[in-house]
């Protein structure tokens, strides 16, 4: 028995709360909608809106008013909010961008079409069409494609009373600034020092700003890596650092929210390449045959890649059928493998991460990596050897796989730490290669190694 969707003037459960926005946004009840976006929760939001279809969810971001259209903008996953913006009348998506933060501007445009991005921009303000603009010219992934826009500046000069007048003139334009610093700076723009608010408050209101500010204060270049950029925040405990051009002129600030926010995308990113997720984000929301050729694209390169690999079964087909057993072990000796190559592909995407590991230092991964193997090689070896002669009595059965599995291990790590310093080289993802290529390698070693051996001590294992 279906259960009735509640009316408006009860209270759904949580399996009836998309049913019930559904039927909001059929009834046109923008204000019913408007008090969803606000008197919920953000998980809440974030999944009734994402299980709307796209024309729903586009009659939803035109019913509501900007501010909180915008509040949900923020929310959904980008694919859903681009869809949704490049699906609604250009002067409402113009009003809708104009209320987010100029950094949240700037990566959601970017996302848009070249044609529907410079319409939107052709309907904003001057001044946010201009920090639009460049914004844009900046990698993501740098201060400069991190740093938003709205700050507190002031010059040398100027006084406490001054910039407590102007925050109280300005209150409604600087309610959705982040104010926790106010930045000094020379006539060209150049910072000169730092005013945290505690300090700005408890100041004498007829002191210059440059008698309270702190001098010479940590600084940004624009075209500082996300990488640099978070290890910056790591040896200093600031919410924000203003960024600088080369001239030394402000720029704007980054936030440390940002920047952690960055680093999740960025190891959200790579997860989602390692299990073949490669054309972008993926949502169960987007059109079937989309999802499937992406997936495709990586699925069907690992068919031909694991054909290779049981092409070495087929060819030892006479020794698997005499010593059976052999079929057994084979999965184990593959994935224990694997699964040690993978720690060294994840200790090198570390380094390549952090800076401390190269291209140039594969020498150094292999001789390091192989030590590492050579002890884990022997404890794994041990362990499957003693079990598969405790379980047939076969002493020769268990020093087959034993030995098997000691060298493919020590084959998986050196495999495991060099490829993505090679792949980084060559200018190739390493997130996206490195894996099909280990597991490539440990299968088409482990399957060898066991039937190779296993054939020349044929006579003993049967």
């Amino acid at each position: 028995m279906t259960t009735p969707i509640p009316t408006l003037n009860q209270n759904p459960s949580p399996e009836q709360q998309p049913e019930r926005l559904e039927l909001l946004i059929e009834q046109g009840d923008a204000e019913q909608c408007t008090r969803w976006v606000n008197e919920n929760k953000a998980a809440d939001v974030i999944h009734d809106a994402s299980h709307l279809s796209d024309a729903q969810r586009t009659k939803l971001l035109e019913m509501l008013p900007s501010e909180e259209a915008a509040g949900l903008i923020e929310q959904l996953p980008m694919p859903q909010a681009v869809g949704g913006i490049e699906s609604i009348d250009t002067i409402k998506a113009a009003e809708i961008i104009g209320q987010l933060h100029s950094d949240d501007q700037a990566d959601l445009v970017a996302e848009l079409d070249d044609e529907d991005a410079q319409r939107i921009i052709e309907q904003l303000d001057e001044q946010s069409a201009d920090n639009l603009r460049r914004l844009s010219v900046y990698d993501p992934d740098t201060a400069g494609g991190l740093m938003v826009t709205e700050f507190l500046v002031y010059q040398r000069q100027q006084t406490i009373r001054y910039v407590l007048d102007d925050l109280e003139q300005n209150a409604p334009r600087y309610a959705k600034f982040n104010v926790q610093y106010t930045y000094i700076v020379e006539d060209d723009g150049r910072v000169v020092g730092v005013l945290p608010l505690r300090r700005l408050m408890l100041a004498q209101r007829g002191a210059t700003l440059e008698s309270v500010m702190i001098p010479d204060p940590v600084t940004l270049a624009d075209d500082t890596r996300l990488d640099d950029v978070q290890q910056l925040f790591k040896e200093h405990g600031y919410i924000g650092l203003p960024v600088i051009d080369s001239a030394g002129r402000l720029q704007g600030v980054v936030e440390r929210s940002a920047v952690d926010q960055a680093m999740s995308e960025q190891a959200d990113n790579v997860y989602r390449q390692s299990q073949g997720i490669v054309g972008g984000e993926e949502l169960r929301s987007m059109p079937l045959l989309l999802r499937s050729r992406r997936r495709l694209a990586w699925l069907s390169a690992n068919i031909v890649l694991n054909i290779i690999a049981a092409s070495v079964i087929a060819m030892h087909q006479d020794t698997l059928e005499a010593v059976i057993a052999l079929a057994v072990f084979l999965p184990i000796i593959s994935d224990m493998s694997g699964c040690s190559g993978n720690q060294a592909v994840a200790v090198s995407m570390r380094e390549l991460t952090l800076g401390v590991a190269r291209p140039g230092d594969i020498i150094r991964v292999v001789v390091k990596e192989a030590s590492v193997g050579i002890v884990n090689g022997v404890v794994l070896g041990i362990i499957i050897g003693a079990v598969a002669f405790f379980w047939k009595g076969n002493p020769y059965l268990g020093g087959v796989v034993g030995i098997a599995l000691m060298i493919n291990t020590i084959i998986a790590v050196m495999i495991g730490g060099t490829v993505p310093l090679v792949l980084k080289g060559l200018k190739l993802d390493p997130a996206l290669a490195s894996g099909p290529i280990l597991t490539t390698v440990t299968d088409l070693c482990g399957f060898l190694l066991v039937l190779t051996l296993a054939s020349n001590a044929l006579d003993y294992l049967q």
